[in-house]
């Protein structure tokens, strides 16, 4: 039987997979109830971007720019390269936003 620690890893990797899925069905991935996957993405959604939408076309998502062990730049780090980008124009300023995008720390909360 798995920890409530070992249960929201694997939460956590499964939503990174599919992105998007409802709190029935991590219940019975899990083989564990309703209430108890309400709890586990309580916790996770106090460090990482998981977010809940209501009716149709909702349930449980993950922002789609984080990506489980993803490294995000410090905000002097991204406030240089910032900087440098401002004196690019053409390919090399397009290489540097993707730069930029790429290890953009993502926004916190819900959408």
């Amino acid at each position: 039987m798995q920890s409530a620690a070992e249960r929201r890893v694997a939460i956590l990797e499964y939503l990174c997979e599919c992105r998007q899925t409802t709190r029935e069905r991590l219940a019975t991935e899990f083989g564990v109830s309703n209430r108890t996957i309400e709890r586990d993405l309580l916790v996770l959604s106090c460090s990482y971007p998981i977010y809940t939408v209501q009716g149709t076309g909702g349930g449980v998502f993950i922002d789609e720019d984080y990506s489980l062990g993803k490294k995000y730049m410090t905000d002097k780090e991204t406030a240089l390269l910032e900087k440098i980008a401002s004196r690019l124009d053409g390919d090399e300023l397009e290489t540097m936003k993707a730069i930029l995008k790429k290890f953009k720390e993502p926004k916190r909360g819900r959408k």
